[in-house]
């Protein structure tokens, strides 16, 4: 008896405990649906998990918490991103593990934070002690040295009006810019007249080697080497680096190997290594292609724009039927049965059947017993059906930028195919028949390739096909099946969140048929007594909606759009923006040294730099040679008139 009483307690328990279950599920899922209508997606994705917590196989409830829990942790990313942009590591890694607790799924989460823990162990091993010395090799190879970066002793603005010989016009820039200036021993000097006024050292270099149809190149930061410009001695003189870059998107072979030929034609860097395992592009050549290399790749390896495309598949159907009137009979039978033996007392006459048959002599035998008439029931039919059917499927793809996307939802069918083989044996047997099957995807075959637009618009190129078994068929002995089969293929350019909705594919079919006595079947009211109509309509209509979401837009910058110089003719040259180089050395500095140089003279260019606290510049002027003063080139020159070099002061036209 107490087994049965704890029994009874446990079986009590249960049945109020599910339907209370039941009814917090529900409550949750109605505060998670409100929730989301205020666009309050936390407190709604709580609700929607709870919801499947407590009900974990109803669809409504795992649908409603997985759309939301997609959305939430994507929030969070987004977050993650800012936070990352205004350097925030640590509170950026944090928001991308929040997305990543929420949705499991999310690789875009996992990857970040992977980086971004990397970028914080870096900035720790960077405050740890000294560690022991390493081997000698691997001490030499942090050693070495990066390109060599021409570092003058002045930056003043330089002017300069000369007629000479081009070797004597780049000492004279060397000269004034504290630089060493080597010449290689092929070089041959030509007469120059060139006049640049408020013109850089580089620009002052430039323009040399433009017009003398050279190049100079940095062989110590205070030491250039000139040598004319032909590409054998480009090759011979031009220092080379390497350097490995390490592409985070393009992954596949094809990729990589389209982003090496893209260096190749646009910067002529022939020296390329493409190693696939690591991602990875190993380049060698000058440093100004690989200042353009950097660039260019930052361009080109860029996170791929994705695309979730929401297709509702709507397939409504409806089949009506009417049937009213007689089924009269419409054939009679009439079956004669063989006649039997007639016996009187003890005398038997008459003549046996024959099994089914009969012999003329038993003709005579016949009477109304021998006949069997055969007639079909009459039946009366008042019959009206109508039937709708509606089928809606809701999947999701997820797509990257010009990929191509299926869902398939239904059934593989095999479908049988046959060859004929030689013909084989000493047997004399005819050729073998070879039968293979495949498989055929009946059901929604959705695919979808996308490309999505920097204006936040995506062209969609579908195919969209509804299948099933229709029937089957009897070929060579084998039943195959019949596959109805509709399709459309189409290309459609979508706004972000807009719906396009592909319909028109309509059956409609429609039958009629009236079956009777002839005549009879024509008069009216009367006829339904000895004929039966029968209407019958059929209808099935698709309708598709589409409607993409964009995940990832296609980042442009600035610094993506904007031109860059190349330099001139084929040779690859960075021009520096000294603008730009000047802005992001602040202007601290600057106000620091002009506090110390003094007032300007009144008659400089205002964009001349001050002097230095430990040497105060002043402009200086390259004189006629044979004056007292001397050459300030160290170099004896004859008598020139009107050649005058200096910073920040015009040339004069006679003996100062």
């Amino acid at each position: 008896m107490k087994s049965l009483r704890i029994l009874g307690g446990v079986l009590f328990t249960l049945a109020i405990a599910l339907p209370v279950r039941a009814d917090q599920a529900n409550a949750a899922y109605k505060k998670g649906t409100h929730a989301e209508s205020h666009n309050n997606y936390e407190e709604a994705y709580q609700d929607f998990r709870q919801a499947h917590t407590l009900k974990p196989q109803d669809p409504k409830y795992f649908g409603a918490y997985l759309r939301l829990r997609f959305y939430v942790a994507m929030e969070h990313v987004r977050k993650a991103q800012e936070l990352l942009t205004a350097g925030k590591l640590q509170e950026s890694l944090d928001e991308f593990r929040l997305a990543e607790q929420i949705d499991d799924t999310n690789f875009l989460a996992k990857e970040e934070a992977r980086r971004i823990e990397e970028m914080l162990r870096k900035q720790a091993r960077l405050k740890e002690p000294a560690r022991p010395q390493p081997e000698p090799l691997i001490k030499q190879a942090e050693e070495a040295a990066g390109p060599i970066e021409l570092q003058p002793l002045t930056t003043s603005r330089i002017n300069l009006r000369m007629s000479e010989t081009v070797t004597f016009v780049y000492k004279t820039v060397g000269k004034l810019a504290g630089i060493n200036v080597l010449f290689d021993s092929d070089f041959k000097s030509q007469k120059l007249t060139i006049e640049l006024n408020d013109v850089t050292l580089r620009e002052a270099l430039d323009a040399i080697a433009l017009q003398s149809k050279t190049f100079w190149q940095a062989t110590a930061p205070n030491t250039i080497l000139i040598a004319a410009d032909t590409p054998a001695k480009r090759k011979e003189l031009q220092n080379t680096v390497m350097k490995a870059f390490f592409l985070r998107n393009l992954s596949t072979p094809a990729e990589l190997q389209e982003a090496a030929s893209t260096l190749k034609g646009i910067l002529d860097i022939n020296r390329i290594q493409i190693i696939p395992a690591q991602n990875e592009l190993v380049l060698r050549g000058t440093t100004d292609q690989m200042v353009f290399a950097e660039l260019l790749l930052q361009d080109i390896d860029k996170p791929k724009a994705e695309v979730v495309v929401d297709v509702a598949v709507l397939q409504v159907s409806r089949n009506r039927l009417q049937t009213l009137g007689a089924v009269p009979p419409t054939t009679v039978s009439i079956a004669v049965n063989p006649p039997g033996t007639v016996s009187t007392g003890t005398t038997t006459t008459g003549t046996a059947s024959n099994g089914n048959g009969f012999t003329i002599n038993s003709l005579r035998y016949l009477n109304a017993s021998n006949f069997t008439v055969t007639i079909p029931p009459y039946s009366f039919t008042a019959l009206a059906s109508d039937a709708d059917t509606k089928v809606i499927q809701k999947p999701e793809i997820w797509a990257l930028d010009n990929e191509k996307a299926s869902l398939k939802i239904g059934d593989r069918i095999p479908i049988a195919t046959g060859s004929f083989g030689a013909p084989g044996g000493t047997q004399g047997y005819g050729a073998l028949v070879n039968t293979q099957f495949q498989y055929i995807d009946v059901g929604v075959n959705i695919d979808i390739t996308p490309h999505i637009h920097s204006d936040k618009e995506v062209t969609l190129k579908m195919t969209l096909e509804i299948s099933s078994v229709t029937g089957t068929q009897n070929i060579g002995g084998i039943s195959q099946p019949t596959i109805g089969q509709r399709r459309i293929d189409l290309q459609s350019r979508l706004q972000d969140g807009d719906i396009n909705l592909v319909g028109g594919i309509l059956e409609d079919t429609e039958a009629n048929s009236l079956s009777g006595y002839p005549l009879l079947q024509k008069i009216p009211v009367l006829k339904y007594l000895f004929a039966q109509d029968e209407k019958q309509r059929q209808q099935n209509e698709i309708v598709f909606a589409i409607m993409p979401h964009i995940v990832r837009s296609q980042e442009l910058t600035t610094e993506n759009l904007r031109l860059v110089d190349l330099g001139a003719g084929n040779a690859v040259t960075v021009r520096r923006d000294q603008q730009k180089k000047n802005d992001t050395q602040g202007g601290a500095a600057n106000t620091e040294l002009e506090q110390q140089s003094g007032q300007a003279n009144s008659d400089q260019h205002s964009s001349t730099p001050s002097a230095t606290p430990h040497q105060e510049e002043s402009p200086t002027q390259a004189v006629p040679p044979g004056k007292a003063t001397g050459n300030p080139m160290g170099l004896s020159k004859p008598a020139q008139t009107g050649n005058t070099a200096q910073p920040g002061i015009a040339p004069q036209s006679g003996p100062p």
